[in-house]
């Protein structure tokens, strides 16, 4: 906790797009299996997008197409594009940070992450 930072968070309206950023102050994030989460009010976080080691990226099957998960190598940032948005999106939105890799039913838990960040408010309006 307090390695990770994310930001990129806002208010938009259905339709939009947005971009969430996720720097490390620490470590290298090439070491790291990265990934998306996200929670909405009342509800438990959700997994959103991963990204491992070779750069093989996996996806909530509900997200596919909408969202896209990367990574700047050069800038040590992982990065997530929304488009598309719908209110459903509205969540605190995280990133998190593992160096082991998970079995596929795993990928998207959060109990495979040791570091998080933060979070980051992102708000769809109708």
């Amino acid at each position: 906790q307090g390695q990770l930072a994310a930001s990129g968070g806002g208010s938009v309206q259905a339709g939009g797009s947005l971009r969430l950023s996720c720097s490390a102050s620490r470590h290298t994030l090439n070491n790291f299996f990265m990934a998306w989460f996200r929670q909405a009010p009342g509800k438990g976080r959700e997994g959103v997008a991963r990204i491992d080691l070779a750069g093989r990226i996996y996806y909530a099957d509900s997200l596919k197409g909408r969202f896209t998960i990367s990574k700047d190598f050069a800038e040590n940032t992982l990065y997530l594009e929304m488009n598309n948005l719908v209110p459903e999106d509205t969540a605190v939105y995280f990133c998190a940070a593992d160096p082991r890799p998970a079995s596929v039913p795993e990928r998207l838990r959060p109990g495979s992450y040791q570091y998080w960040g933060q979070g980051t408010q992102v708000t769809v309006s109708a």
